[in-house]
């Protein structure tokens, strides 16, 4: 059974860093894929659910009337334009990435219904959208930025996922040479 990550006073912050890394990562022969897979689904899950709704209700929630500055149903947090910046790109970035790890996991798998979940999916992210406009006041943000972290994390999965193909790609083309050259060398000497 693996140790439990123990503070030791004596120690510095990096080796207890590091063994807790070691503690925690996943051990091909010890773990299962599928608990593996289930962990990260279930992290993903409540990720969304905890961006989901912070979006929908902002911290500080919304006022209740119209007023100096303010409009009712308009986020309090709102006043403070950098922090609520900070807040709703961070906040759109997690819950744009925990919904991709949720679909690529799923997309992975052999259930039925993808089609249904990638429509719900879709849904949800419409959704949040339309929640965040109606509760952000239209001169304190720029939604061009909110679009470009909702879709960051898409496009890098993308641009990695190609670039990693064509690596492989072109490994696999240079083995696959290599055993051509090797069988045709072994075939001449016979």
């Amino acid at each position: 059974m693996p140790s439990l990550c123990f503070i030791n006073m004596g120690s510095s912050h990096e080796s207890i860093a590091k063994n807790c890394i070691k503690t925690f990562r996943y051990k091909q022969g010890w773990d299962s894929p599928s608990d593996a897979r289930n962990a990260l689904l279930v992290v993903a899950a409540l990720t969304t659910a905890v961006t989901f709704q912070a979006g929908v209700n902002p911290p500080g929630g919304v006022w209740q009337d119209n007023g100096e500055g303010h409009k009712a149903g308009t986020a309090i947090y709102a006043s403070e334009q950098i922090p609520f910046y900070v807040f709703l790109i961070s906040n759109t970035l997690a819950l744009s990435t925990s919904i991709l790890i949720l679909f690529c996991l799923y997309l992975k798998s052999r259930f039925s219904f993808k089609f249904e979940i990638f429509v719900a999916m879709a849904s949800m992210i419409v959704t949040y959208g339309f929640a965040v406009f109606a509760v952000t006041p239209t001169e304190s943000v720029k939604f061009r930025y909110l679009l470009c972290a909702a879709v960051v994390p898409f496009t890098i999965r993308f641009v990695i996922v190609e670039i990693f193909k064509k690596v492989f790609r072109t490994d696999k083309r240079e083995e696959k040479a290599q055993w051509r050259s090797r069988l045709q060398v072994h075939g001449s000497r016979r």
